[in-house]
């Protein structure tokens, strides 16, 4: 019979404490892979649960994108996760009739892909803007991984560059829906050439969203890994922005949207649309989206596309 290493050790005296010292090594290392196992569980659950990932379409904004072109951004990620490897994003690109429109970039929010954003892009489209919409790693055409925090991030900067390099000359802005308004924020706070910062319907981190709901007595802060802290950037954010929420929104409280805004440096507004919920503000608040724009960044849309901004009546605005 073999006698383990540790056991014949312990017969002679001189080797019991080596031999105590790699028993509680073997234990510590047992426990740290416990640890972080658990921990990559944990970061993976979180980013699931945030950003809903799906490769299903909704049919409604399918149907708006038909006629949008579809642009690939091709890059080597340089993140840890995935450093080395190749991207693909998919994108929709909705072009001005005028080479120089100001070009915006918008970055949804959980769960569906670019194409049910192809209605707000469309809106944005009307109030004067050309506009690329892409999807992260992980929705719709892009490449296939779960989606993070910062892997966005690196998506909305390539996004970025890629705008960049085909419109050098062009006032070039940021847009971020819900979730993706933290990541516009983190974009405007990281790069130094966006003309203006919109969010709508956005919050001031994923704490404090979960903080608003009925779950907010949970002791989750020392598990979050997806913190999405656009408040904690927004001052360092050096354009105009322009915060739109709607006033009705049960998805994200809009004191969040209010938050947000009040930690941005001026010139900035925040607009609050009566009568609108999470999925509308574009359209019951056309008028109002129409205005700020105008006042805040000078960007007015022809007569032609004006009318055609403005949908159904449009509701009443508090603005700041």
């Amino acid at each position: 019979m073999i006698m383990h290493p540790c056991r014949a050790e312990a017969n002679e005296p001189q080797f019991r404490p080596a031999c105590t010292a790699r028993r509680a090594a073997l234990a510590l290392g047992l426990v740290l892979g416990a640890l972080l196992q658990a921990c990559a569980v944990v970061d993976y659950e979180q980013r699931r649960w945030i950003f809903m990932t799906t490769r299903q379409a909704w049919a409604p904004g399918v149907a708006a994108a038909v006629g949008m072109q579809d642009v690939w951004i091709d890059f080597v990620s340089a993140h840890p996760e995935q450093r080395g490897q190749a991207v693909n994003l998919h994108g929709l690109w909705l072009a001005q009739d005028d080479a120089a429109a100001p070009v915006l970039l918008f970055l949804h929010g959980v769960r569906w892909d670019v194409r049910a954003a192809a209605p707000r892009m469309r809106q944005l489209h009307a109030l004067g803007f050309a506009v690329l919409g892409i999807d992260y790693r992980g929705f719709g055409r892009s490449s296939d991984w779960m989606p993070s925090e910062t892997l966005a991030a690196e998506d909305a900067r390539e996004a970025w560059r890629w705008l960049a390099r085909r419109h050098p000359r062009a006032r070039r802005f940021v847009f971020g829906h819900s979730l993706g308004g933290a990541i516009a924020t983190r974009l405007a706070h990281e790069v130094d050439d966006e003309a203006g910062l919109i969010i709508e319907g956005g919050f001031t981190s994923a704490l404090e969203v979960l903080q608003s709901t009925r779950w907010g007595w949970l002791p989750v802060r020392p598990l979050l890994t997806q913190t999405l802290d656009a408040a904690s950037r927004i001052a360092a954010v050096g354009s105009p922005v322009l915060v739109v929420h709607a006033a009705g929104d049960r998805m994200i409280d809009p004191a969040l949207g209010r938050a947000l805004y009040e930690r941005a440096r001026q010139p900035k507004r925040f607009v609050r649309i009566e009568g609108a919920v999470h999925e509308d503000v574009g359209v019951v608040g056309a008028a109002a989206y129409r205005d700020a724009l105008r006042e805040l960044f000078g960007i007015a849309p022809a007569p032609s596309r004006a009318d055609e901004s403005q949908g159904p009546p449009p509701g009443e605005a508090q603005v700041d």
